[in-house]
């Protein structure tokens, strides 16, 4: 059964709501003064909801002892929900402690049925918000562990996809396997790589990166396999050595595989098969242990079915597949991120709880490129302490709508909204963009105080 701590100093009060509670399955706990309530308080570390009066001195009407007493509460429990009974006398004080993260307030005579509802209501909501903080802390921890235990790069996150992902790379890491990392631009998919490479068994040999795709056509078999004096138009008196070469019993990060050639697929898919190449110009087969890292934004399967890209090569290349989240699909790692962005500089500005909810709700196609360009822009631009939202500038999205139905605001969004705003509650939801209803249910999602 749950506990429902009672405090007021009316015995007929009291006597009525321990029958009540009792019918209900409700555990109470009585108190009729304040060091009492509070003592109890402190003995039992379980009680689940408090119901507590305004007044507990004769002739005294101000609800300034009920406010004592309520921060009393929470300092002992933080979390504690709590209704407040009051007569109308002492309505603008329980509407402030209601804004200071009280429950709820009823009045004097109140509804039986309406205050069982709310305590029903109130005590649910108590257990999802336990559970969600169970479920926060559980995934902190996670992050931790994975920090503690891997190599991360000093990798910026705090969705669970990417925590998903983080604990695939890491452990694919330690294998020889190729693997495969694909999503779009702009992603940071060079990140994963150097995170598989930190935490490979090659970690200490060399770490080649190549872009394929700023290759030329007509060097990129030179640039990937070396070549051999005169092997091409310019290739000087001396023989050229390539990544592959020189990244000999190490890593091969090959960015933008989709955009090889179709002779440069021939000899990768050799080397994957057989660890052997020759040099352009060259009849002498050499020898190498490479393990590859490949990255593509391009859809592959879609390449292998209009015949650019070799099939065999492709389940070569995916051995293993890390799928890189755009950014707007891990929307918790956008404020982050940014703040990161601006301490690169040695910035010390912050961001206004607008702009952070205008880049939660903006899509950045350009992903986490994007969203450093305009950190970047905006630590520049902005000649106040706070970037606001109109020095983001962020582009016009002609599907606007779309995007608001599915925008979810974070607890630190909700929190540093409602803190800008002075706890007032319908100007918190204009500055979200959503109904006071809307906001509410929010609140009481993530168990924050309003």
């Amino acid at each position: 059964m749950d506990k429902v701590l009672i405090i007021d100093d009316n015995s007929s009060i009291v006597s009525a709501l321990e029958i009540l509670l009792s019918l209900h399955d409700l555990q109470p706990l009585c108190a009729i003064t304040p060091q009492a309530g509070l003592q109890l308080l402190r003995e039992n570390k379980d009680i689940s909801l408090v119901i507590q009066d305004m007044n507990f001195t004769a002739d005294t009407t101000s609800g300034e002892e009920g406010r004592e007493l309520f921060f009393a509460i929470r300092e002992i429990s933080p979390d504690l929900p709590i209704i407040l009974l009051t007569a109308w006398t002492q309505l603008e004080m329980a509407v402030e402690l209601v804004r200071a993260g009280a429950a709820d307030y009823l009045g004097k005579p109140w509804d039986d049925n309406k205050l069982i509802s709310t305590i029903n209501n109130l005590l649910e909501l108590g257990e999802l918000q336990k559970r969600q903080r169970a479920s926060q802390q559980q995934a902190m921890n996670a992050r931790s562990e994975l920090r503690e235990k891997f190599d991360l790069q000093s990798i910026i996150y705090r969705s669970d996809n990417m925590q998903k992902l983080l604990e695939m790379a890491t452990q694919v890491a330690k294998s020889d396997v190729p693997v495969l990392i694909t999503g779009p631009n702009g992603a940071g998919k060079e990140k994963i790589a150097d995170i598989v490479q930190a935490n490979s068994q090659v970690r200490d040999g060399p770490f080649i990166k190549v872009n394929v795709g700023a290759l030329p056509e007509d060097l990129m078999e030179a640039e990937l396999f070396g070549a051999e004096p005169g092997a091409y138009t310019g290739a000087g008196n001396k023989a050229r050595e390539g990544r592959f070469e020189a990244a000999d019993d190490g890593t091969l990060f090959l960015d933008e595989i989709g955009e090889l050639s179709a002779s440069g697929q021939v000899k990768l898919l050799r080397v994957l098969q057989t660890g052997e190449f020759q040099r352009l110009g060259s009849s002498q087969t050499r020898r190498v242990k490479v393990r590859v890292i490949s990255a593509t934004n391009s859809d592959l399967p879609k390449t292998i079915a209009e015949g650019s890209f070799r099939q065999d090569l492709f389940y070569r290349l995916n051995v293993i597949e890390l799928r890189l989240p755009a950014l707007c699909e891990r929307p918790e790692d956008i404020a982050p991120l940014a703040m990161s962005f601006l301490r690169e500089k040695g910035n010390s500005k912050k961001l206004s709880p607008q702009a952070l909810t205008a880049m939660t709700r903006y899509q950045w196609p350009g992903n986490v490129r994007e969203l450093q360009n305009v950190m970047q822009r905006a630590s520049v631009l902005c000649q106040e302490d706070t970037i606001d939202e109109a020095v983001l500038a962020l582009p016009e999205q002609p599907v606007a709508e779309k995007i608001d139905i599915s925008f979810e605001p974070s607890r630190e969004l909700l929190q540093q909204t409602l803190a800008s705003c002075n706890g007032i509650i319908a100007q918190a939801a204009r500055e979200l963009g959503m109904s006071r209803q809307a906001l509410y249910r929010r609140l009481e999602k993530h168990g924050i105080s309003y």
